[in-house]
């Protein structure tokens, strides 16, 4: 079942069940109350990203107060998305909209990968999970992403699982078209790695050609920014042999 874009979802930690009463955080009262200004009674959707979507109904037992009631679920917890985005930090406001674009294309990890030529800085994981959570309320997403540290490439890749594939976007390919190298990919568990805005070093670029779990594919005849780059990639990539199919 799509998600219902018509009424206002908020996500929450606690347990979802029916008749369940889940008090809003001092942000999300304010968000509620003030911004939104919904009264006694008003609906919305809640969600935690492990039982599923409820419809819910607010109750102000006190001036600075809301109570979340859950009336009924209206969709069942999808699995998360298998999914793993590697990416090299952008700058901070490059970085959230990297982060919420993922989300929406169905990134189900987030991995933070530091490169010898990468420009950014993760100064807050928090701040990462909730571009997350936000990206998730406004899009329909039930399923948050989690927020992994951050780790250096080589590390990453010398311990790397070898039945997952990575998928890099390497901008030194010749070729124009991912699509012919996408369809040859047999593994189910995908990860994409994008480069920083500076590229990928020769060397960084040698080891990741010289390693049998990993593929690289070129992302057409023009030059990307890291961000439109991470956005190209995981369209092709859940067109060609992701869950567009």
């Amino acid at each position: 079942m799509r998600a219902n874009f018509r009424m206002q979802r908020l996500f929450v930690d606690a347990a979802l069940e029916r008749d369940a009463r889940v008090e809003a955080s001092a942000e999300q009262f304010n968000y509620l109350a003030n911004v939104l200004r919904m009264p006694q009674d008003a609906e919305i959707l809640l969600f935690n990203g492990r039982d599923g979507e409820w419809l819910a109904k607010l109750d102000f037992p006190s001036r600075k107060k809301i109570l979340l009631e859950t009336v009924e679920k209206v969709r069942d917890q999808p699995p998360a998305s298998d999914l793993h985005y590697l990416f090299a930090p952008l700058k901070i406001g490059r970085l959230d909209y990297l982060v919420q674009k993922a989300v929406e294309m169905g990134a189900g990890v987030l991995q933070p990968v530091m490169t010898q030529h990468v420009q950014g800085k993760i100064t807050s994981l928090e701040r990462l999970q909730a571009n997350a959570v936000e990206a998730a309320e406004q899009c329909g997403i039930l399923a948050v992403p989690a927020v992994a540290p951050p780790r250096k490439l080589v590390d990453l890749l010398a311990d790397w699982p070898a039945d997952r594939r990575i998928i890099f976007c390497d901008e030194g390919d010749e070729g124009q078209n991912p699509l012919p190298i996408l369809s040859c990919i047999e593994e189910s568990r995908i990860a994409l790695l994008v480069g920083p805005e500076g590229g990928f070093s020769e060397a960084e670029r040698a080891l990741l050609h010289g390693l049998p779990f990993v593929t690289a594919i070129p992302l057409g005849p023009r030059i990307l920014r890291a961000d439109t780059a991470a956005v190209a990639a995981m369209a092709v990539i859940q067109a060609a042999i992701g869950d567009w199919r």
